[in-house]
């Protein structure tokens, strides 16, 4: 079993990082002037932890919080639009215990999965620098060694399926070019890990059909 209060403490140690002084500023503007339709609510404005079953097979990585998602709530893919279209998708396929993501304490259990950012504060325009990236790998490498029971790894995105790919180099001689990005494209990893891409549940995509609900789901219930 993996032990959770590793977990806590590196997540507290996590939350007090400033070392990119370009997010830190940002995520702290976006927590202090709000959208209008969060006025009243008081914006999270720090890293954002990862969540889930930590005994998980199954690793979602995302990009980064968004800005009024995760930095204000203070739960990856949570209170934002990807999020609502991802847990639709999840809770179908059982991966999820309710539909909806809203709130840090609003009961919802991922099941037999863990999901997490390759970057861990919301970047200006949802693009971070090369060096943002490579500062906050060490948090993600983090992660990983704390995830012991993985055998499934879903990029949503490619900057995340690129960042995925950087960890498993770090061991083995891979030659990233060689593992492309795309929707349900599946690489066996040298430990055993398959990684799959996906396209990112952003309003983005959403919208204008390049994933829809079918082909989300068909990937999610192929991963179990």
């Amino acid at each position: 079993m993996v032990n959770n209060n590793k977990f806590k403490a590196f997540y507290s140690d996590m939350i007090t990082c400033t070392q990119c002084t370009r997010l830190v500023s940002f995520r702290e503007k976006i927590a202090k002037e709000k959208r209008k339709q969060y006025i009243n609510e008081e914006y999270w404005g720090k890293p954002v932890p990862g969540y889930g079953d930590i005994n998980a097979k199954i690793l979602f990585v995302g990009l980064a919080p968004a800005a009024h998602g995760g930095n204000r709530t203070g739960r990856v893919f949570t209170g934002d639009k990807s999020a609502d279209f991802l847990m639709k998708c999840m809770h179908y396929t059982g991966l999820s215990n309710q539909i909806n993501s809203d709130y840090r304490d609003d009961g919802l259990k991922l099941k037999n999965a863990y999901m997490t950012a390759m970057l861990k504060c919301v970047p200006p325009k949802d693009k971070p620098t090369a060096g943002e990236l490579k500062t906050c790998f060490s948090y993600f490498n983090q992660e990983m060694e704390l995830l012991k029971k993985l055998r499934t790894i879903v990029a949503l995105g490619k900057i995340a399926f690129d960042g995925t790919l950087k960890y498993f180099k770090q061991f083995d001689d891979l030659k990233i070019k060689e593992f492309p990005f795309g929707h349900g494209k599946s690489y066996k990893m040298p430990n055993g890990i398959d990684l799959i891409g996906c396209y990112h549940p952003s309003p983005r995509n959403v919208n204008t059909g390049k994933l829809d609900f079918e082909m989300m789901t068909d990937l999610f219930n192929n991963i179990q």
